[in-house]
């Protein structure tokens, strides 16, 4: 019944998480079929769980014209995506497993992220990881490792999904920061920039969940 009820407050629109009121995104069911504007996550009073506008990166508004990636950031850009990917799959599972509305907010802010994403591969003609991968599945036997090692930690405690939450956003922040040095296209280090916004605000959201 708590979970319905938690559901329930995200389907109305909104909940109050860490004292806030919080916006909820809508969830990308998939890649998109083109150029889409995407909302992000948003800090509100410092609790990152608020919902914000990526920025027009399509729709009415001038698109920017696709630049030269080099192969390493292409090859960063599909990481990116399963990162994006590995983040809501995780947070899904623990939404549903512990009482907390964290993980509900922060698995649909990584939704949207992952569509700002996958907006970017198709512009520049890159190949989705995470295209027609089921729930908790993933193409790179890495990142597999990753997920599976991360969910059956999180899966001991609602405490430890938490610290997996952190460890999670951690590492996306320095993989991020790493993805926008040396980077030129402005359109992707726009997504780049609000999606390294996001991350610490959630983190920041775990960390005061966990009290620190």
């Amino acid at each position: 019944m708590r979970r319905l009820a938690k559901i329930a407050a995200i389907a109305a629109g909104g909940a109050v998480l860490l004292g806030v009121a919080v916006a909820t995104p809508v969830l990308a069911a998939g890649p998109p079929s083109g150029v889409a504007n995407v909302g992000v996550g948003r800090g509100m009073a410092g609790n990152g769980m608020g919902s914000g506008c990526l920025g027009s990166i399509g729709g009415n508004a001038v698109v920017t014209p696709v630049q030269a990636l080099t192969d390493a950031q292409r090859t960063a850009l599909a990481r990116n995506a399963s990162e994006e990917k590995l983040a809501h799959d995780l947070y899904e599972q623990f939404a549903a497993r512990y009482d907390t509305v964290v993980f509900d907010h922060i698995a649909a802010a990584e939704s949207n992220h992952l569509n700002a994403i996958r907006t970017l591969l198709n512009r520049y003609g890159i190949a989705d990881p995470t295209a027609n991968t089921a729930a908790g599945k993933f193409t790179d036997a890495a990142v597999q490792t990753s997920y599976d090692q991360l969910l059956a930690k999180g899966n001991v405690s609602q405490q430890a999904a938490l610290e997996v939450g952190r460890t999670v956003e951690t590492t996306d922040i320095d993989m991020l920061r790493t993805s926008l040095s040396g980077l030129t296209a402005t359109d992707v280090q726009r997504v780049y920039t609000h999606l390294l916004a996001a991350s610490q605000n959630h983190l920041a959201a775990f960390e005061a969940s966990l009290g620190r």
